[in-house]
């Protein structure tokens, strides 16, 4: 699937990814390759995502995603790759 990771300031993440790892107010979920549509606000917490290279890690503050038609777009207000 595609995977958009934006801020403000710039794009953290533009590509394909096996599965995303996000977390939401109410708890964690993950999202996997012709998931269902969906929008979701995210709460305090990582960001996992595993391409065909390995697992990448972020941190965020808050945010939101949005998963359409295999494309999903995470806005998050600031993030730090950590892995």
């Amino acid at each position: 699937m595609q995977l958009d990771i934006l801020t403000p300031e710039k794009k953290l993440y533009s590509g394909d990814a096996t599965s995303i790892k996000l977390p939401g107010i109410s708890g964690n979920f993950e999202l996997l390759d012709n998931h269902a549509p969906i929008i979701s606000a995210l709460a305090e917490g990582e960001i996992k995502y595993s391409t065909s290279e390995g697992e990448t890690k972020i941190v965020i503050k808050d945010g939101f995603v949005e998963c359409l038609q295999n494309k999903v777009v995470v806005l998050i207000g600031s993030g730090e790759i950590v892995s």
